[in-house]
């Protein structure tokens, strides 16, 4: 379906920031991919609503030394153009729903890595699924990259290895800074974003799932918009995302899972810590630092070995310490694959981050537990 097995041309629908991270990625990538597998990767179309967007994002690709990218208003005229084989979505939100499904339904097939989270709603997620499932000449991958962070990656090697043995409590903090400006301020309202458990935290429980190797069951959390954003008034209305929380997970293999979350801890030396413990050992991993440290009940404290965390295939570091050079390496992999290989990070895995988001706003807005089945089945 490409224009050649050997040649990928990507469109990059929304050239925000995260739009402009992916334009560095894929410059950074096509020297790495030519010079070593013989592979053409070209940037050749972007859309975006937004005109300042897309003057950064061409400026951007001029900077990079790539060929200048035909630029649209729009994903249909993007789609129309025919000059691309592979849609990075990373538009808002809120659009991610309405934007997958027209390139789902699209007559000629483009591979898709659409940005976190998968959509706003549980609902839209399972629309998509069920869209995608009538197109399996289509590759869709979800920008859970988390994943790739080189300490996250390698404590999850260290889970799957045994050495910890039974997962039994995943405890994950992340104490950050605010959200960041966006274009018309889209990012501050639970209608755009889906709220912030959704927005931001999907990461999170997509790891959670991953250490536990279980499903969701329900869903405890308590949070609330403490500090930040309260000064702020866009069109008459005051943002409504929360700024810290507390999230309990519980599993379907009686684990749990913990989030500590809170977006005004700018001093902090590290931005995500995360604990894994089993019945035998204890793993944890820490970013930005890159490092990892493993013990064992046995030995007990002094047994405790730090492993520093790199990864020799990441050529650019940019805006989350090279997991999304790695997010495009996975996913222009796949699509070399011509469908010998799934995505590294499928169209499931978005929809249960976003059930366990939505179940945690839930539950901060109701102050009950809420089950999976409750708000995949609403």
């Amino acid at each position: 379906m490409a224009a050649a097995a050997a040649d990928v041309r990507y469109g990059i629908v929304g050239v925000g920031m995260m739009g402009r991270e992916h334009l560095h990625n894929l410059a950074h990538i096509a020297g790495q991919v030519e010079r070593e597998q013989s592979v053409r990767v070209r940037v050749t179309c972007l859309a975006d609503p937004h005109p300042e967007s897309l003057l950064l994002a061409l400026r951007l690709a001029a900077q990079l030394g790539l060929p200048p990218p035909q630029t649209f208003s729009g994903h249909h005229e993007l789609l129309d153009s025919g000059l691309c084989d592979a849609v990075i979505v990373s538009s808002p939100n809120m659009t991610h729903c309405e934007i997958l499904m027209d390139i789902i339904g699209y007559p000629k097939p483009h591979h898709v890595l659409v940005e976190k989270p998968l959509c706003t709603t549980v609902q839209d997620c399972q629309k998509v699924i069920e869209a995608a499932k009538q197109r399996p000449d289509i590759l869709v991958q979800v920008g859970l990259e988390y994943r790739y962070m080189p300490p996250v990656a390698k404590l999850i090697d260290i889970v799957k290895n045994g050495t910890l043995g039974q997962v039994r409590m995943v405890a994950i903090r992340e104490h950050r800074f605010p959200f960041l400006v966006k274009v018309n301020n889209w990012n501050r309202f639970n209608c755009n974003s889906g709220g912030t458990l959704v927005e931001k935290c999907c990461h999170f429980f997509d790891l959670m799932r991953l250490f536990a190797d279980a499903n969701p069951v329900r869903v405890m959390a308590s949070g609330a918009i403490d500090v930040n954003h309260k000064d702020e008034v866009y069109d008459g209305k005051v943002p409504d995302i929360i700024d810290n929380a507390y999230v309990i997970v519980e599993f379907d293999n009686g684990s749990r899972g913990m989030l500590d979350l809170c977006m005004f801890a700018e001093g902090s030396r590290n931005e995500q810590e995360i604990s894994v413990v089993g019945d035998i050992g204890k793993g944890e991993a820490f970013v930005p630092e890159s490092i990892v440290k493993v013990g064992n009940r046995a030995e007990g404290r002094d047994g405790v070995v730090t492993i520093k965390a790199e990864d020799e295939r990441i050529k650019y570091q940019g805006l989350h310490h090279g997991s999304s050079y790695l997010e495009h390496l996975y996913f222009l992999s796949a699509i070399l694959s011509e469908g010998a290989s799934n995505p590294s990070i499928n169209l499931n895995d978005g929809l249960l981050s976003v059930a366990i988001g939505v179940a945690g706003q839930l539950s901060v807005e109701k102050g009950r537990f809420v089950t999976i089945e409750e708000v995949l089945s609403s």
